[in-house]
Order: structure tokens, then C-alpha cells, then sequence
């Protein structure tokens, strides 16, 4: 939830909560659905699939296998959510940022870059309070 929420009534801190937890449950469906189309790309093998809200990551690739992913990313344009899976998805093979790694991802994602630029440059856009606003959705 965002800093305003100190000021909600709890009605509205309860209608956030519900949405943030829609938008998590469809992120979470965008993952698999991401995850299974691109891993027959990749290959390598996972275990599961996190949803989470990280501060500080988009998404990572734990040694077990366990692919994490912030549901934030699910308010980014799709190419960039896809860009995050195949990145994780590549750790799978190559567990660092080697060339092997970076030359794996642009296999998969010839324009990496550019959506790896946008995530660094409009990243910080990607909460529920700006969805909702860019929407039209009414937010307390």
C-alpha cells in the first residue's frame, strides 16, 4: 500500500486491498501463462513460480529453481513483463550476467535493451496508485 494509506478510512484501505489482490491473482496468471510460453524457448527447469511485491527487483531466479516475480510488472506494457520472464528464465541455464547469459536473453528477445531501459526509466511508475489513476479508477 502507498503512504496516503494513513489517511484512508479502513472502507478504502479494504477496497485496496481487494484490488491489489486482483491485480496480484492476475499477475500471477500473466507469470505462468509467460513462463510456460517462453520456457520452451530456454529450457532449463524450475520448480515454481512466486508473485511478490519486492522493492528492489523485478524478478529473480533462485539455485532451487524457484522463479520470483514482483506483480507490479503486471501495470508495465506486456513486452516488458515478458522481458523480465526470459530474463529469469535464462538464470535458469546461465546463473549470472555473463555474455553467455545477455547473448541467451537476446536469442529469446532480440530488443532486450530497450525494455530493459524502460523498466529502469519508468519502473518507479509501476504502483497500483498510478494504474488506478491512469484508468480513470476513482483512488481515495
Amino acid at each position: 500500500m502507498t503512504q496516503q494509506a494513513a489517511y484512508l478510512t479502513e472502507a478504502e484501505i479494504r477496497r485496496l486491498q481487494v484490488l491489489e489482490r486482483r491485480y496480484r491473482d492476475n499477475a500471477r496468471k500473466q507469470f505462468e501463462n509467460r513462463t510456460a510460453y517462453y520456457h520452451t524457448l530456454t529450457g532449463g527447469k524450475y520448480t515454481s513460480i512466486t508473485v511478490r511485491d519486492q522493492k528492489t527487483r523485478w524478478g529473480s531466479c533462485s539455485s532451487r529453481g524457484t522463479l520470483s516475480f514482483n506483480y507490479r510488472l503486471i501495470f508495465a506494457p506486456p513486452v516488458i513483463l515478458d522481458y523480465v520472464v526470459v530474463h529469469e528464465l535464462c538464470h535458469l541455464t546461465h546463473m549470472n550476467h555473463s555474455k553467455d547469459f545477455w547473448n541467451m536473453v537476446a536469442s529469446v528477445l532480440p530488443e532486450y535493451k530497450i525494455y530493459r531501459k524502460w523498466l529502469r526509466d519508468h519502473g518507479h511508475e509501476l504502483t497500483m496508485e498510478n494504474h488506478m489513476k491512469k484508468t480513470g479508477i476513482p483512488f481515495p
